[in-house]
């Protein structure tokens, strides 16, 4: 097989974004030889707030014209066709990223996603033949999205932090805001403050709710029920 194809085969082995994330996105830069690479799939940014300014600013079509390509055509780009090298390094400013190449992950007609790979300023612009290896990435990635991952929920655990998780667990097992902190030698109000995040990133809206769709799956058995400290 071509590395193009054992790209294709890398894509189509993962059964998550997970695993896609962290076998595809090296293989990608390694590929196109670029000094940055990754993907992004809009609902996870939506719901990861570490991650809200890549859609504000680096993913944004009123700021960003080669989002903005990509959004209106579905189809890969890169800075040159859309921009002057002097307009470019003032939109974004980084070494690493002065010459960029991204491309479409689509799913029913929708932008769902976006590939795309840098370039430091020493390194030599991405090209026609760049831009169609990546137009077959995409459509591949496209495909992926279209079945393997509408057919799995993604883990919900994927969207906290190791602390957030920890708090869940201490939720689960119904104990209260105070005894959290004092479990976790954090304050009463940083807990409090943590699960407003984890229920805006879970989409949730009490304690309860938060624990059926993080433990229900896992077999899971709180040995006390939750506590009704209050709503966090």
């Amino acid at each position: 097989m071509t590395d193009l194809q054992l790209l294709f085969a890398e894509i189509y082995q993962a059964k998550n974004e997970k695993d896609l994330r962290s076998h595809l996105a090296p293989k990608i830069g390694e590929y196109f030889a670029a000094k940055r690479s990754g993907f992004f799939f809009f609902d996870r940014l939506i719901t990861n707030p570490n991650l809200q300014k890549v859609l504000n600013v680096a993913l944004s079509t009123k700021h960003n014209p080669v989002a903005r390509y990509i959004a209106e055509r579905h189809t890969p780009v890169h800075e040159g066709l859309v921009t002057s090298p002097k307009a470019w390094a003032t939109i974004c400013p980084r070494p690493d990223h002065w010459h960029v190449m991204a491309g479409p992950i689509v799913n029913r007609g929708e932008l769902v996603g976006v590939v795309g790979c840098t370039r430091e300023k020493s390194m030599p612009a991405f090209n026609t033949q760049n831009l169609a290896d990546l137009s077959a990435v995409c459509l591949h990635l496209s495909v992926w999205a279209a079945t393997v991952k509408s057919q799995h929920q993604p883990d919900k655990t994927d969207l906290l932090t190791s602390r957030e998780l920890e708090i869940a667990e201490l939720v689960a097992l119904g104990k209260t805001n105070a005894e959290i902190g004092h479990e976790l030698w954090i304050t009463k109000n940083s807990v409090k403050q943590a699960l407003k995040r984890m229920f805006r990133k879970l989409k949730v809206s009490s304690r309860a709710e938060m624990v059926a769709q993080l433990f229900a799956t896992k077999h899971y058995a709180p040995e006390k029920k939750l506590s009704p400290d209050t709503l966090f």
